[in-house]
């Protein structure tokens, strides 16, 4: 099969072409490394384009003529997404869309697509279940839904299929690969109170202590990224096997607080930092959970990774190998 990764030079979607690669499908990168790194890459064909430019991808989905694509790439920093939401729109909606448009015209019938938790806004109750509401509070979890109903509505229209993976944190590195998170700036938990750790950084600040949670402090269910990888491939023989369209969370129907996230990172480095309290966040709903079970009933997903220590141990290990990220040694 001839898989194009939309993003597969950033953290997830370079974890993801490394397993597609391993399968012997034929892939190729479309990314604009903004984000993303082409050391990541470890070798796999890079197209550069952004997505809004609709000539551009155009032209790369023309030369390869995809039979599935995976829809990686994105803007997704939620205090971002605030402050810049046309800009969020025109990447995460009016991009997506030219992206499509061009894949269905080049006769490519399914899709697989990175979604978020974001989408259903402050839950109800956890562990979240599909059906729940979908309400978003922020301008990045609004476009994500938007273009969810644009592939619902291209799918009644003609011969595509697509599934859709709301996922939540993710988490740790594929250590084997020697692929880890490494983003300008940094803005996930995980890594940033490992860089505290290691001293790549003064400290960590932990914002809002006074959520209805146990702890004070924000819950979110991490979710490492290998296992994320791995459900985004049986989605796509899940596809390339006749299954239906559809919706489904990733997660480890487990939460976290961020003061358990800091204690497992001194528990698992053996190191000790600094943290310090802050405001609360615009757009952070105190508590996201997944329930994972309708993809477990249909594709017969199972993490590997269940335990926050296990996660943490994988970001420990790549960080500690890769103090500057992707970029070389001085």
């Amino acid at each position: 099969m001839r898989v194009l990764v939309t993003g597969g030079a950033g953290y997830i979607g370079s974890v993801i072409t490394r397993m597609i690669v391993a399968a012997d499908h034929d892939v190729m990168v479309l990314d604009d490394l903004s984000k993303g790194h082409d050391a990541a890459l470890l070798g796999a064909p890079l197209e550069i384009a952004d997505l809004r430019d609709r000539r551009a991808v155009r032209a790369a989905c023309e030369k390869f003529m995809p039979d599935a694509c995976m829809h990686f790439a994105a803007v997704s920093l939620v205090g971002e997404s605030v402050e810049q939401p046309a800009r969020y729109f025109g990447v995460n909606v009016a991009g997506g869309i030219n992206l499509l448009e061009a894949l269905l015209e080049c006769g490519c019938k399914a899709f697989v697509f990175s979604s978020t938790a974001a989408v259903y806004g402050e839950p109800e109750g956890v562990p979240i279940e599909e059906t729940a509401a979908t309400r978003p509070v922020n301008p990045y979890g609004h476009t994500k839904l938007a273009f969810e109903r644009v592939l619902a509505d291209c799918e009644k229209s003609g011969d595509f299929s697509y599934i859709s993976l709301r996922y939540f944190n993710a988490a740790g590195a594929d250590v084997d690969g020697g692929l880890g998170e490494d983003h300008v700036p940094e803005t996930h938990l995980v890594p940033l109170v490992v860089k505290a750790a290691f001293g790549f950084s003064p400290r960590v600040s932990v914002f809002g202590t006074d959520y209805p949670t146990p702890d004070g402090t924000c819950v979110r269910d991490y979710i490492h990224v290998s296992d994320l990888a791995n459900a985004h491939l049986l989605a796509l023989r899940y596809l390339a096997d006749g299954g239906a369209s559809g919706v489904y969370n990733l997660g480890n129907s487990d939460g976290f607080s961020v003061r358990q996230v800091i204690e497992s990172v001194k528990r698992v480095s053996g190191r000790d930092f600094d943290v310090v309290e802050a405001a609360r966040r615009p757009g952070d709903p105190p508590s996201l959970v997944a329930s994972s079970r309708r993809i477990s009933d249909a594709l017969g997903w199972k993490p590997a990774y269940t335990a926050l220590d296990s996660i943490v141990e994988t970001a420990c290990a790549w960080h500690s190998a890769h103090p500057r990220g992707y970029s070389p040694s001085p």
